[in-house]
């Protein structure tokens, strides 16, 4: 309660949730000593869509190598602590409350974004916590990210670029990618995951002016499907054949890949191919096509039925949990969906048309910003699919899973995957 008691002052320091620019991070941090500074070698993440996958594999490669791990991600599902990870485990309260408003103090009033100053708040969590390496993700675009501080990268790897919150980043995946590519570092290795051909053109152009060594996906570095699992080729591993990744959905084989790619060229590690091999199979990282196998939620369902949860919330996402209802075939699949105003509701929905044998909607509980049921059921008819609106989670599922033995797939936005795992908790 107090840290949820200090997050809301701190969501009132500016009029704007979101106002990208680097200019009040560098003063923040400056006033805190420059903490971002005192840190361990950080691999710098941006991207669309597959960046805290991308994350969950590293980290579960490194820990399972033996190498003590901070981590910075966003957003949290449940509680704040999520975002902060320390040496394998969350942030407790006390320490995060105490780091708040440390830097709330060395902020003396003046205007800062939530994300702006909860950063500065990790930087110095990990500048005294000990860890041999930072993972880092980027809450919004890249170039005036305030994840976007760090000199010196051990490596910045770049995950699809698609579109996404085209009011901030731009209408086009090449203005998407000029936003994003804006991590790149002079020297450090830059590791793009699969790209269309607009954005990989932005991104290696940007890479060769900044003097970034590139590995990409389809040139340097390969990822695909076999019988047994996963095969990756690249620099250090030529051909190296591991376990399938414990995350669900071809996509995850990508992230998983880009993880690969990223451990591959980073210097100063030593990761046995046991450790890389354990790390895929024992990553977690929750709502990305998690099945729920116990809880509240799950209770409701008639018997032969699955509840899953994934909080992808744009077109790729979409595109996403497409391809993995075409690998579903054995029964058929119902959608619960809800989604912030913020996003595309028929881009997403539009490639899970075809695939679905039922859909309901709702609005996302406790979100003012999120799409209204009878809003949502307006989007899924332009995308061709007939569906019913629901007052709430539990009576959505209740009602879909009936009669014979079927999927029920809740999507749209990570904000409901919170609800849902607070609500089947």
């Amino acid at each position: 309660m107090i840290v949820d008691a200090i997050l809301q002052r701190l969501l009132r320091l500016h009029p704007k949730l979101i106002d990208l620019s680097l200019d009040r991070i560098h003063r923040l941090l400056a006033a805190l000593g420059h903490p971002e500074e005192r840190l361990p070698p950080v691999i710098h993440v941006a991207g669309t869509n597959g960046k805290g996958s991308t994350i969950a594999f590293l980290r579960a490669c490194l820990e399972a190598a033996g190498y003590r791990v901070n981590a910075f991600t966003k957003p949290h599902l449940v509680r704040f602590n999520e975002r902060i990870r320390l040496g394998g485990t969350l942030i407790d309260d006390e320490s995060l409350a105490a780091l708040l408003e440390e830097c709330e103090r060395a902020n003396a009033g003046l205007p800062i974004t939530y994300f702006e100053i909860t950063t500065a708040a990790a930087f110095l969590a990990f500048s005294r916590r000990p860890s041999d390496i930072v993972l880092l993700e980027t809450g919004l675009g890249g170039r005036f990210d305030a994840t976007n501080v760090i000199a010196r990268p051990a490596a910045t790897v770049i995950t699809t670029v698609s579109l996404d919150h085209q009011h901030f980043l731009g209408n086009t995946v090449a203005a998407i990618a000029g936003e994003k590519a804006g991590i790149l570092k002079s020297g450090s290795p830059a590791i793009l995951g699969p790209q269309s051909p607009e954005g990989r053109d932005v991104l290696e152009a940007r890479a060769r002016a900044v003097g970034a060594s590139l590995f990409r996906y389809g040139v340097e570095w390969q990822v695909g499907s076999t019988d047994a699992g996963l095969l990756y080729e690249g620099h250090r591993w030529p051909k190296l054949h591991l376990p399938p990744p414990a995350l669900v959905g071809p996509h995850q084989y990508l992230n998983a890949g880009t993880a690969l790619a990223c451990l591959d060229r980073l210097d100063g590690f030593t990761i046995p191919i046991e450790a890389l091999a354990r790390g895929l199979k024992e990553v977690e990282w929750p709502a990305r096509l998690q099945r729920l196998r116990r809880g509240k939620l799950v209770d409701l369902l008639s018997p032969g039925w699955e509840l899953w949860l994934d909080g992808g919330h744009n077109e790729a996402g979409g595109e996403a949990l497409a391809a993995m209802a075409r690998v579903w075939r054995d029964r058929p699949l119902h959608l619960i969906f809800g989604m912030l105003g913020s996003h595309d509701a028929e881009a997403f929905l539009r490639p899970l048309a075809p695939h679905l044998a039922g859909l309901g909607v709702i609005a996302v509980p406790g979100e003012p910003n999120s799409l209204s049921a009878e809003e949502a059921l307006t989007a899924a008819r332009k995308a061709g699919i007939a569906a019913r609106p629901y007052a709430g989670l539990a009576e959505a599922v209740a009602a879909m899973a009936q009669g014979l033995p079927g999927r029920v797939l809740i999507c749209g936005s990570l904000y409901l995957a919170g609800r849902v795992l607070t609500e089947n908790d």
